[in-house]
């Protein structure tokens, strides 16, 4: 049986789970409309009802501890200025009321009186911390330089835990008094450390949180708010990536991200390993327990299962679907997992990657699809586009090159600054790799990040690639830092290097420079409204393939941002790329 595109593009999600505060209820966010909005369904199960109904994307709901209000955040055209909204008896009212900035939802208050956030208001770069009672006006409790986030209330109310981020691999924790508005540094450390996933214990005194300070992995760790003492639960060998305590102080979740799997861990609240929950095999996230502490909501990802949200009654029940959301009628059995394999590269290194492959798939078209990010990591998520590609006959390879997360702190500065190209090595020889195993027709996709790699693997390694596709990448480092939010920026020079210093040497690895190099086919896909990659970086590329006379096909979205967030746009873009592969890439040029 054939399937065409727009079937697996309208596959649906449902994730991000809250419960209603008698445990009765679960709101979660689902695209069964084409973009994410908030429904809600009874715990037992049951049809669930529509409570949002905007043509933008809802980035997040939580509901009130203590009534029936649910908070939700939303952007405009994908400009990435979140507004923070009251949803109360089928009404909705905007609460922050200025969309010229940037608002962080941080949480309810315990009371359910007040919400925490952060937002841009006073600058729009600086990112100070606001405390809002639902039926007033914002106040800001402490205006800083930087880059802020609010990790989490304190039981009784009385403070909060803000997070200070100096680049995205280092950020440092201070405990915001309320009442006094003096803030205490809780995580003094040397070099890059990481600091998440905070829960505060019922009695106000410690912290669980995930960390990698005095190690190369993120692990479980318990923080004395007055001593600083740090207490590590696990060990130094892969990333904790999620932390949740429940409100009693009952159960202690943790969740390892294992060669890109998860891994959940159960303890008691005083830290006690308890046997683990037997989920099914995939990624979890969004762990959410029920008031009285006794089920756990949480969203699985696999890459032949779309997400939704599951429950379990702890400690051992048996892990049950709570969402059902559609396949379009493709029967999940024809998805396809990955095997996990290692490639060497130019420095003896093996670097981890995964690798779909068609069935009857011996020497198929490949798409490499390099991640984002740099800080990210290539993961078994359910991807339609790559189960469409798989369907077609298409082979998929997604690397996580040095500078990938999940491997280590050290792996992931492998290409700081003056290594950046190191990493584009990696993607190389992930080509030269796929050569000797008889692939020989080689296309290169990704986005953001991804987009840059896309373009300097075209220019660096010309011979290597049969076609491109750049999803709202950066073609030119000295504009992109030039242009990129300024409260960005900041965060971004720690990786990339900063215009003051290392100008000279992020004009050299920019690809618009060497793009008279390009000899494959290249796609360009970008939204006018991108304020992380202004759209001046697609124009930019466009402009000069054309001028050399390359092969350059560019589509540019008015109503997007950051990529491709409306099922219109998807319906209309991702059919155009496999269109441009089947030409370039299976037909061969």
């Amino acid at each position: 049986m054939t399937y065409d595109f727009s079937r697996y593009l309208k596959i649906r999600s449902a994730y991000g789970a809250s419960w209603s505060p008698d445990g009765r209820r679960v709101a979660f966010l689902t695209d069964i409309t084409g973009v994410p909005q908030v429904w809600e369904v009874a715990a037992a199960g049951g049809w669930p009802d529509q409570l949002t109904f905007y043509d933008e994307p809802v980035a997040g709901v939580e509901y009130s501890p203590v009534d029936d209000r649910l908070v939700f955040s939303m952007d405009a055209g994908g400009n990435e200025r979140m507004q923070i909204f009251l949803l109360e008896d089928g009404e909705v009212r905007d609460l922050t009321r200025r969309p010229d900035a940037i608002h962080y939802f941080g949480g309810w208050s315990p009371d359910g009186s007040r919400i925490a956030f952060t937002a841009t208001r006073r600058n729009g770069t600086d990112f100070d911390v606001y405390v809002q009672d639902v039926t007033a006006d914002p106040e800001p409790v402490w205006e800083v330089s930087g880059y802020h986030t609010v990790a989490g209330w304190s039981p009784d109310g009385s403070f909060l835990i803000v997070s200070r981020h100096s680049s995205n691999l280092d950020n440092d924790l201070y405990r915001l008094d309320l009442s006094t508005g003096e803030a205490a540094h809780l995580t003094p450390h040397e070099g890059d450390a990481r600091f998440h996933a905070v829960n505060v214990t019922p009695d106000g005194k410690h912290a669980y949180l995930a960390t990698d300070r005095d190690g190369d992995f993120l692990r479980l760790a318990r923080l004395d708010l007055e001593s600083l003492e740090i207490e590590y639960l696990t060990p130094d060998e892969w990333d904790v990536e999620s932390v949740r305590l429940s409100r009693d102080g009952g159960y202690l979740l943790a969740a390892r991200n294992v060669e890109g799997y998860s891994d959940p861990m159960l303890f008691s609240g005083r830290g006690r390993r308890l046997p683990d929950p037997a989920v099914p095999g995939g990624v979890l996230s969004g762990f959410e327990y029920s008031p009285d502490g006794r089920r756990l909501a949480f969203t699985l990802n696999g890459p032949d299962r779309n997400p939704d949200v599951w429950l379990v009654d702890l400690p051992d029940g048996e892990p049950a679907r709570l969402t059902r959301s559609a396949t379009a009628g493709i029967p999940r059995h024809t998805f396809r997992r990955p095997e996990l394999v290692r490639y060497p590269t130019f420095d003896g290194r093996e670097i981890p990657a995964l690798f779909y492959t068609p069935e009857n798939g011996r020497n198929a078209p490949v798409v490499v699809n390099v991640h984002g990010g740099p800080e990210a990591q290539a993961r078994p998520l359910f991807a339609p586009v790559t189960q469409y590609l798989l369907h077609r006959g298409y082979a998929v390879f997604a690397p996580n090159v040095r500078g990938s997360t999940g491997y280590g702190k050290a792996y992931t500065h492998l290409d700081d600054v003056y290594l950046r190209m190191d990493s584009v090595r990696d993607l190389a020889h992930c080509a030269y790799w796929l050569r000797g195993q008889g692939y020989e027709r080689i296309a290169v996709m990704g986005g953001s990040y991804g987009g840059f790699m896309v373009l300097a693997a075209l220019t660096e390694y010309p011979e290597l690639w049969t076609a491109g596709v750049d999803i709202v990448g950066i073609a030119n480092m000295v504009t992109f830092l030039q242009n990129t939010g300024s409260y960005r920026r900041k965060l971004r020079e720690a990786e990339y290097g900063s215009l003051e210093r290392d100008r000279e040497f992020l004009k050299s690895i920019s690809p618009i420079h060497k793009a008279h190099k390009i000899r494959a086919p290249l796609m360009v896909i970008h939204g006018k409204n991108d304020p992380r990659v202004p759209v001046g970086e697609a124009e930019q590329i466009v402009e000069r393939v054309r001028k050399n006379g390359g092969v350059v096909e560019y589509l540019l979205y008015e109503d997007e941002g950051h990529g491709l967030a409306k099922l219109k746009n998807r319906l209309d873009a991702y059919p155009k790329i496999v269109s441009f592969l089947d030409r370039y890439l299976a037909g061969g040029f």
